[in-house]
């Protein structure tokens, strides 16, 4: 039998039956259009959550109070824990590999200016915010370079905030109020947007020291740390341990560098698109045994036709493929229709709800429909086995 002959009988059957492979090809197009929509919008969310994630760069190095690790020791020794200072940020700056170095502290607190009073982030960083977050100033200037023990009471204002207290006002030389103390605004940030979950511009930001007075606050949050690009993350880390290590008499602090929480952050996202890709899955399993329903249906229906081919000098082999032939054909009709699904479910989901990321890079639709085509397979395989076996003398007496 000839391959054109064998997609020609194929085409014959699948046409000959329009509403049963129509029926069946939507089976197998609802499976590809859950797993396509499904895996684009974790691959899509897999992106955002890179993009917030290392929009400050990634030769950063995170250091926070307390050790991540356990370790076989009373509560009473953990809870004697050196706090993170502003003296640990100054020791920090003076190494060689290091070019900045920003303290954190993080809060929330009613801020009163222009009239109006709102509750809001508060920030209490150092002066080189602008550098090591990427993050830069509008109008006037950022924090100045004080003695950190004595930092002036200065603020300066996220782009939501200065819009929310003085509208279109450029509140430069102003006095607000951060949690009841007197600041003086000098500078406004451009806008930034969010940083997973965290709105930076909806925040005020002032010196770490003014931010522990006025939490109450011993410690640091963090302390970020920009290394020069040159270096490598693991060997800038050591030497910020040995630096703290030598402040502190322990290792009572914990350093993350972003390129390890890159990968983690990866490898939790890898997991999710994959799970969310699985549940689309199930879907695809009920349109293969769509399949393997129909295929049955139709070799109990072509037995005479069966018998004929075979008494014609068709071999088991051309029948078996004859079938699976049919099976996949259904299935790859089924898998385009999928993907036109998909696609078309994905603009409205763009169109009417801007913020959840969809993505569908193309081999994830050339893994969708060759799936299909193999779910197809599959499926057909049982139906077009039993076809084959079939005896030529049997099939010919149904006639």
């Amino acid at each position: 039998m000839f391959i054109k002959d064998l997609f020609n009988l194929s085409f014959s059957a699948v046409r000959s039956r329009r509403l049963r492979s129509s029926l069946t090809a939507l089976g197998i197009a609802v499976g590809i259009a859950a797993v396509v929509l499904l895996t684009s919008v974790g691959e899509g969310l897999h992106r955002f959550v890179l993009a917030e994630f290392s929009q400050f760069g990634t030769n950063l190095i995170g250091i926070t109070p307390g050790k991540a690790t356990t370790h076989g020791m009373s509560g009473a020794v953990m809870s004697n824990v050196r706090p993170l200072s502003l003296d640990d940020v100054t020791a920090l700056r003076q190494l060689p590999q290091v070019i900045a170095a920003v303290p954190l502290i993080q809060g929330n607190a009613a801020i009163e200016g222009g009239n109006l009073q709102r509750r809001t982030t508060i920030f209490g960083v150092g002066p080189e915010v602008p550098q090591v977050w990427q993050f830069n100033v509008s109008a006037g200037q950022f924090l100045p370079d004080d003695d950190p023990r004595s930092a002036r009471s200065f603020a300066v204002l996220g782009s939501k905030v200065k819009q929310e207290l003085f509208g279109n006002q450029i509140p430069l030389g102003e006095i607000v109020r951060v949690g009841g103390s007197r600041f003086r605004v000098i500078g406004i940030m451009e806008s930034k947007g969010q940083m997973l979950g965290f709105d930076l511009d909806d925040a005020v930001y002032i010196p770490a020291a003014k931010s522990m007075e006025l939490f109450n606050r011993e410690s640091l949050m963090e302390i970020d740390v920009l290394y020069k690009n040159n270096l490598d993350a693991d060997t800038v880390s050591d030497q910020l341990k040995q630096t703290l290590i030598a402040r502190h008499g322990e290792e009572d602090f914990t350093i993350v560098t972003q390129e390890k929480m890159l990968e983690v952050l990866n490898s939790v996202l890898d997991i999710l698109t994959f799970a969310v890709g699985a549940l689309g899955g199930i879907s695809l399993i009920v349109g293969g045994v769509g399949i393997l329903t129909i295929m049955t249906i139709a070799v109990k229906e072509r037995i005479s036709e069966i018998g004929l081919l075979t008494a014609l000098g068709a071999e088991r082999r051309q029948i078996l493929i004859l079938f699976l032939t049919e099976a996949m054909l259904l299935s790859a009709l089924g898998g385009a229709l999928g993907l036109i699904l998909a696609f078309s479910i994905a603009e409205i989901i763009h169109l009417a709800a801007p913020g959840i990321p969809v993505h569908t890079p193309w081999h994830f639709v050339v893994m969708a429909e060759v799936l299909a085509v193999f779910v197809g397979l599959c499926a057909g395989v049982l139906p077009a086995r039993r076809a084959a076996k079939m005896n030529p003398v049997d099939a010919l007496r149904t006639e």
